[in-house]
């Protein structure tokens, strides 16, 4: 024992059991463990149960590993002998994993010294949530449960969210139970209702016939509680729910409280008469918005403000994409966030090309990087498949899913917005989350050994520097629109109410807003979504923006 706690690195020694001589997934394994810091020796395929006691003690190894992909029954017989053997060095501090089949895992767990098993559905994920770590290794449900230190724990691979809500409390408690167990999602965001999110304080303004349209019925703080609780089993994933369309500051409050909300997501602009989702004004929402941003900065929670991909759903330019996504983390610092997520909407609108696609994101993440002060403000990455994308058809539906998070991988996310393959036709069940999920383990399993860099590619970065171009005429043609006197028009919300009434900031969505100007066309023109004019020909940038210029000197003489 003298001499194992002057080692520098935990040992860990791993072998195939009995007459099984399946190497691959032990050496997986052990090539995981060298990156996690162990020092690691394999004994070999097919060793006896005498000659495993021997080298456990002769090397004294801090972890055991063993693996068997044959008959439960022979693995049964064969555990009874060695773990009695092994018993002195268990209870001196030796640690043992198993990794099989799902039946053979069934097994091993029964011996009851097993810390962790490793079955068929297993990924490098949860591989690498063991043993990050070194010596002190943590087990899958002993992962952080706040957001940043979750995401340094499972690096380099990122957390896996997926959007969960039944029509009912229950079938929702039952749902997220399960997903839990199964121990592949690292963050479960709670989608309510309509009426929760519009009406969760003003019960007596909730339409009956529409509970449970769109999302979970949450009407009671118990609501909350029951789901979170449920989901406290397994590898405990994070829990997260929408901000709501009104009563910010209450239900942030709310949301701390009952399900410890693990980063909020608050739209600038939305939620209000623009989206319809609400009857507050614009200015109103923006300021109330700001309010909500600046609360959660104040209680450390960290902040994604879901602007951007809400005017690419609408097709508004991909210039105002950009513009508007840094003008999201623009908001955030300045009203005090540290940890900023900032979220990625591939495929939106349906249509952009993959390459335009991610010549997109990098330009919005260049720009909003500009803002980012170490140990001040830093953006954590998230990427998602835009929902309206999801072909019919579930086998389509999955290899889009996989396709498209394959394209988001070139980003390096941090956190991976699993949109599952059901949306085209059901909410997500259950199942539905968690074969999402697993499908998305595998593809990110695959891809994290060594993804080509598509950021290099010329059509790509060209794009990039254009997208960057017209973003950063936007933004100056803000601070030319604000009110005289306005110290910092991005953050003013008369200014920022006055680039959507001119139109700076547009879609052809909001065409017949009252609350909009409503009349930029766009289409996608060699695979981007560019401004057209009547005819389907691309309009210059800096030719529509002074055209908005010009309507908001109008406006204003």
């Amino acid at each position: 024992m003298t001499r194992r706690s002057s080692r520098s690195r935990a040992r860990l020694l791993a072998t195939c059991l009995g007459n099984c001589v399946h190497v691959a997934g032990v050496r997986r394994f052990l090539a995981l463990a060298d990156q996690a810091g162990f020092e690691t020796r394999f004994l070999g395929a097919a060793q006896p149960p005498e000659a495993i006691v021997a080298e456990v003690q002769r090397w004294e190894p801090d972890v055991l590993a063993l693996s068997y992909r044959l008959t439960p029954d022979a693995l049964e017989r064969m555990l009874a002998d060695i773990v009695p053997r092994l018993r002195p060095r268990i209870d001196a501090g030796l640690r043992l994993v198993f990794g099989g089949t799902d039946p053979n895992c069934a097994v091993a767990a029964r011996m009851g010294v097993f810390e962790a098993t490793f079955g068929s559905s297993s990924s490098d994920i949860d591989c690498r949530a063991y043993l990050v770590g070194g010596e002190a290794a943590a087990a899958p449900a002993e992962l952080p449960d706040t957001l940043i230190a979750r995401i340094k724990a499972r690096a380099p691979a990122p957390l896996i969210r997926h959007h969960f809500g039944q029509p009912t409390v229950d079938e929702t408690v039952r749902g997220a139970r399960e997903i839990a167990q199964a121990e592949v999602l690292d963050v479960l965001s709670l989608g309510p209702d309509q009426n929760a999110q519009a009406s969760f304080f003003r019960p007596a303004e909730m339409d009956p016939a529409q509970d449970g349209a769109g999302g979970v019925p949450i009407r009671s703080e118990d609501d909350l509680r029951l789901i979170y609780s449920a989901t406290r089993t397994g590898n405990r994933p994070l829990v997260r729910c929408y901000s709501g369309t009104r009563d910010v500051l209450r239900m942030a409050d709310v949301l701390q409280r009952t399900i410890n909300n693990a980063w909020a997501a608050i739209p600038l602009f939305w939620y209000n008469v623009l989206d319809r989702r609400s009857d507050r004004g614009l200015r109103e929402a923006i300021g109330e918005a700001q309010d909500g941003i600046s609360w959660h900065a104040g209680h450390g929670v960290p902040v994604e403000v879901n602007e951007s991909h809400q005017w690419s759903l609408r097709a508004a330019p991909d210039s105002v994409a950009v513009a508007t996504f840094f003008l999201a983390a623009y908001n955030a610092k300045r009203l005090g966030v540290r940890d900023y997520v900032g979220q990625m909407m591939f495929n939106t609108p349906v249509g952009t090309a993959p390459d335009m696609d991610l010549a997109k994101m990098l330009a919005k993440l260049e720009l909003a990087g500009e803002l980012e002060e170490n140990g001040g403000f830093a953006i954590w990455r998230e990427t998602r498949t835009g929902l309206a994308s999801v072909p019919t058809g579930i086998e389509r539906a999955a290899g889009h899913m996989c396709g498209s998070i394959a394209l988001q991988l070139a980003m390096r996310p941090h956190i991976v917005h699993v949109v599952g393959y059901s949306e085209a036709s059901h909410a997500a069940r259950a199942g539905d989350v968690i074969g999402s999920a697993r499908m998305a383990g595998g593809v990110i399993d695959a891809l994290l050994r060594g993804l080509p860099d598509m950021t290099r590619d010329r059509r790509v970065t060209a794009r990039r520097d254009e997208l960057l171009s017209e973003a950063r005429l936007l933004l100056a043609a803000m601070r030319e629109l604000a009110p005289r006197g306005t110290s910092d028009p991005w953050a003013d919300p008369e200014t920022l109410a006055l680039a959507v009434e001119c139109g700076l900031l547009d879609a052809p969505d909001l065409a017949g807003n009252a609350h909009a100007r409503g009349t930029v066309h766009t289409a996608i023109v060699d695979g981007a979504c560019r401004a057209t004019d009547d005819s389907g020909r691309p309009v210059a940038e800096a030719r529509r923006v002074a055209g908005c210029l010009d309507v908001a000197r109008s406006r204003s003489a």
